[in-house]
């Protein structure tokens, strides 16, 4: 783990995830360097300036861009709308909620990415997937060299990570060349959900994951029979809990397993564990739509797998960093233990030989991620050689 700060694990968290998005060691050393007596401070003071440095990387990157359009140079004016675009959400996913300017800092994000995916000819677009009386975002990554209809996976987001930051860590590409499509999405309690429209998590996933698999198959580019489904970190609970109540998916896989989510939580209240992001008990309030404390814990009693999955009739990988220092491995065994009706389970436990070693391979996802492209490329139906 790359630990620029070395007493404060969130913000090394948050720098590890800006550098497997695409950020530039340069750029990471500029911003961070006035920031060593700020990472010893409060959240509150130490996050304001954060903020304060990473937006004005953000803010240097935009004015080149301007001056790339301004001259028809427009591939890189896209590259570096890309880059301010992470160090936005970089900075965004730090505040706390309620931060005076938050949601502002985060629509400029969403509009900085959407310029930068324009203008670097990406393939990547939005879709918005009807849900209650708003809807849920996606990004939508179509499969390589696949004529017909093409299988897809689905990505969820964990506690506090955004479509947008799934899709930049690579996952997408990886399975288009492996002629699988993808769609990464802003389910209830993350991203755009929670921050525009109040949608809370829930528990049973299962309730907003069969609304997009109806609108999967109203899409003539998709395989209905082949729809997989993919977490990471919490997402390591939403998707086998999704899997488990809806037959529909083909396949399951997790990005670093999370089996007793209320089990973390009980620990992290006597102190153990590393937290994700700061001001973490007010996150996971506002994630999931508690008054207070006791209400969260009351909510928190539902969101585990002990007697669901024996549901999953379907393939399903289990992966997890040998070191996570959240969540620890002893879930992801209980997790694929638990398989048991799965006709092609596999836990893969990613030591330090191939790297990815943290929590959901935040510190190298490279190794980590081809190994889950492969494993759903040859459980889709796609393909794993040129």
């Amino acid at each position: 783990m790359f630990k620029y700060f070395p007493t404060n694990y969130v913000w090394n968290l948050s720098v590890d995830l800006a550098i497997e998005m695409g950020a530039r060691i340069g750029e990471i050393e500029a911003m961070c360097a006035p920031l060593q007596e700020a990472a010893k401070q409060p959240d509150a003071a130490g996050t304001k300036a954060f903020r304060e440095t990473w937006s004005q990387m953000a803010d240097k990157l935009c004015g080149l861009a301007e001056e790339d359009e301004a001259r028809g140079r427009l591939i890189s004016a896209g590259d570096k709308y890309n880059r301010a675009a992470i160090y936005l959400l970089t900075a965004e996913r730090l505040q706390a909620h309620g931060a005076p300017g938050r949601i502002e800092l985060y629509r400029r994000f969403l509009d900085v990415f959407a310029r930068g995916v324009k203008l670097s000819g990406e393939n990547c677009e939005r879709v918005e997937i009807p849900y209650g009386d708003a809807h849920i975002a996606g990004l939508y990554v179509r499969a390589e060299g696949v004529e017909g209809p093409a299988p897809i996976l689905v990505q969820v987001n964990g506690l506090d990570s955004t479509k947008e930051m799934k899709y930049r860590v690579g996952l997408p590409a990886w399975l288009a060349k492996r002629g699988v499509s993808s769609l990464v999405i802003d389910q209830p309690g993350t991203g755009e959900a929670l921050r525009l429209h109040g949608m809370h998590a829930v528990y049973d996933s299962e309730r907003w994951a069969s609304k997009v698999v109806d609108w999967l198959e109203t899409r003539a580019d998709i395989d209905p029979k082949r729809i997989g489904l993919e977490g990471v970190s919490l997402g390591g609970y939403y998707c086998p809990r999704a899997v488990a109540f809806e037959p529909r998916f083909a396949m399951g896989v997790v990005w670093g397993a999370n089996h007793d989510w209320r089990d973390v939580q009980k620990k992290r209240l006597a102190k153990e564990g590393s937290f994700p992001v700061p001001h973490y008990w007010e996150h996971v309030r506002w994630v999931w739509g508690a008054k207070d404390m006791v209400e969260f814990m009351r909510i928190a009693e539902h969101v585990h797998l002990d007697g669901i999955l024996d549901r999953i009739k379907v393939p399903f990988l289990v992966t997890h960093g040998q070191k996570d220092s959240q969540i620890p491995l002893q879930w992801a065994e209980r997790t694929y233990e638990q398989l048991v009706n799965s006709p092609k389970r596999e836990l893969k436990v990613f030591t330090e030989r191939e790297g990815g070693v943290q929590h959901s391979s935040f510190d190298n996802s490279a190794n980590a991620g081809a190994y889950i492209a492969d494993w759903v490329a040859e459980t889709l139906g796609g393909r794993t050689a040129l």
